[in-house]
């Protein structure tokens, strides 16, 4: 079963293409990251499946998504449960009153990522690593079949890297939800994810990263064997 479906779709801003023609279709269950250099297409890939801006050209098919984007996020005098409730309120009633239901899901989110203990604690208070698990329990909170994450590592030590794609890889495998991350975290990426998502000049190609690597598909991507050099 497939969650979102991209055929012929070409990208940008305006009238610049960052990337065209893209087809593939991804699978319920699965975290996939994309890989690629600047420029080529990951971010702006992101928010044209989030909805964020037009596509230039074909056509996608996604469910429901929810997004987290690479800015730090300052929330004054808010706790951590507040944080996540807000994943709740595109569904609440015109009041925006939260119901039991609504709230059972917000602790299920919570407890999802590991951060119940926190929840009374002022989010602004949070270590970088605490915060990135808040903003994944909001996602959780909207019930989405679909997660799209920008960079959800950037601002992080590698302990807390390597927990927070565990993290996305258990809830993908567990909650039958497509998680879709942009990453330059090549080695976790190689690591832990289904499949690899690969931008280059000259397209898109997702498949396994053991397939990708047996077919030098690294090498073209980033200009040079990124597996076999010498510092």
């Amino acid at each position: 079963m497939y969650n979102v479906s991209i055929h012929n779709l070409t990208i940008g801003y305006g009238t610049k293409v960052v990337q065209q023609d893209l087809s593939f279709v991804l699978q319920a269950g699965e975290m996939v990251c994309m890989l690629g250099r600047n420029g080529r297409g990951k971010s702006t890939l992101l928010r044209t499946l989030a909805g964020l801006q037009p596509a230039l050209g074909g056509t996608f098919e996604i469910a429901d998504v929810a997004v987290v984007l690479t800015d730090k996020l300052s929330l004054e005098n808010t706790t951590v449960r507040d944080v996540v409730a807000l994943g709740r309120y595109p569904y609440t009633s015109f009041l925006g009153t939260l119901t039991p239901a609504d709230n059972r899901i917000i602790d299920t989110a919570l407890a999802e990522v590991g951060s119940v203990i926190e929840a009374e604690r002022m989010f602004n208070s949070l270590s970088d690593g605490e915060k990135q698990r808040v903003l994944i329990a909001k996602a959780l909170a909207q019930q989405t079949p679909v997660i799209l994450l920008d960079e959800p590592t950037a601002h992080l030590d590698l302990p807390n890297r390597i927990l927070v794609l565990q993290l996305l890889r258990r809830l993908a495998h567990e909650q039958g939800k497509t998680i879709l991350i942009s990453t330059h975290e090549l080695d976790l990426a190689l690591r832990l994810s289904d499949r690899i998502l690969l931008l280059s000049e000259h397209g898109a190609e997702l498949d396994t990263a053991a397939n990708l690597k047996a077919k030098d598909a690294f090498t073209q991507a980033f200009g040079m064997n990124i597996f076999d050099f010498n510092i």
